[in-house]
């Protein structure tokens, strides 16, 4: 099984690398994804595409979505042998739901602070000032473009929340799994970025998830 992770807006395979580091060392198979998210030409056929060449012809698939991530596991879902797919603080898109759409939808009220950090309040100075210079810029080209599924497959979804998430606050994220997925979303401390943050307990629980059999009917 190989474990393959989607970045969120702006992000890189770097911001992945304690949660890689940890279930390679677990000796796991794991793709952390490039996806070209500085390209104003890439949308999420672009997105979609780095992940069907990063996975080749490998099978046995968890996809590991991260925030906007969401939107690229949907479209890659129907094209890959998926076997599980986790959301980690992620957008839940609905079929054909454009991102730019996805807020009113979804009745996301944020009220941070803009000049706050929002992002990577909980790491350490050190790594969340890495994590910073590491962002890239996120072109808008996806934001418009409406999502590429017509129905979620008939595979285990699974879902975290960050309990300190300045960004996607854990009210408003547990209840939208609940009404997007039906699934009750797992908890982990922390903002954001639980991969960063806390990334053994975010192994631990995609471990445990991957190892249930399914019950007979």
């Amino acid at each position: 099984m190989t474990y393959v992770l989607i970045p969120g807006a702006g992000c890189t395979p770097w911001h992945w690398h304690p949660l890689t580091a940890e279930l390679q060392a677990r000796g796991q198979e794991v793709i952390a994804v490039d996806l070209p998210c500085d390209d104003a030409t890439a949308g999420l056929r672009e997105y979609c595409d780095a992940v069907l060449s990063a996975v080749g012809q490998r099978s046995g698939l968890v996809l590991v979505a991260h925030s906007l991530g969401g939107f690229t596991a949907a479209a890659v879902c129907e094209r890959l042998p998926v076997e599980l797919i986790v959301f980690v603080a992620g957008m839940i898109p609905l079929p054909h739901e454009a991102a730019s759409e996805y807020w009113s939808n979804t009745e996301y009220d944020w009220n941070g602070d803009p000049d706050s950090d929002y992002f990577f309040q909980d790491l350490p100075v050190e790594l969340a000032a890495e994590a910073r210079r590491r962002l890239r810029p996120q072109a808008g080209q996806p934001m418009d473009e409406q999502a590429l599924f017509d129905r979620w497959p008939d595979v285990p979804i699974q879902a975290v929340i960050a309990t300190e998430d300045l960004l996607f606050p854990a009210g408003y994220l547990r209840k939208l799994t609940v009404d997007r997925l039906g699934v009750e979303p797992a908890e982990l401390p922390g903002g954001h970025f639980p991969m960063l943050g806390h990334p053994v307990e975010l192994a631990d629980l995609l471990q445990s998830w991957r190892q249930v059999e399914p019950t007979d009917a």
